[in-house]
């Protein structure tokens, strides 16, 4: 095992920007890494890239740094989100993708120590967050600590 490293997730939705903002800066995180394949749509209201990008590093002092190679593709994410797609299958996809991907040679662990994995769903439990995590931490040398900020 290597290093014990603190992460976190955060989904924006349910949650206003006060909570959102308030539970970046008391975890202390450095890095917010956005691992939404859109990170630009209206619906996304304070966490759309430029405006959640201003208000971490005036608000949390937080770097922010998109991370598409950590989110699926547009067509998985679309199957599932139909309903065309059960969460096993698509589990099974999202993870077959980071190892075609090798995002345990290309993802640096110094953005991960005290960094947050950002998506849109509430919470971890049905969310691809939660696979990159337990992906890093079976096929890295890392020790990620995980919570989920809910």
């Amino acid at each position: 095992m290597g290093k014990e490293i603190d992460i976190y997730t955060i989904g924006f939705t349910k949650k206003n920007a006060e909570t959102f903002f308030n539970f970046i800066k008391t975890s202390n995180v450095s890095t917010l890494l956005d691992v939404r394949l859109n990170n630009v749509s209206q619906l996304a209201g304070f966490a759309k890239r430029d405006d959640l990008k201003f208000f971490l590093k005036e608000l949390c002092g937080t770097e922010y740094i998109h991370t598409p190679e950590l989110a699926p593709t547009k067509d998985m994410l679309s199957l599932y989100k139909k309903g065309e797609m059960p969460w096993e299958k698509y589990e099974d996809k999202f993870l077959n993708l980071m190892s075609q991907r090798q995002i345990e040679k290309t993802v640096k662990p110094t953005l991960l120590d005290h960094g947050c994995l950002l998506c849109s769903e509430h919470e971890p439990h049905l969310c691809h967050r939660r696979l990159v995590v337990d992906y890093l931490n079976e096929y890295s040398d890392l020790d990620l600590k995980v919570k989920h900020l809910f």
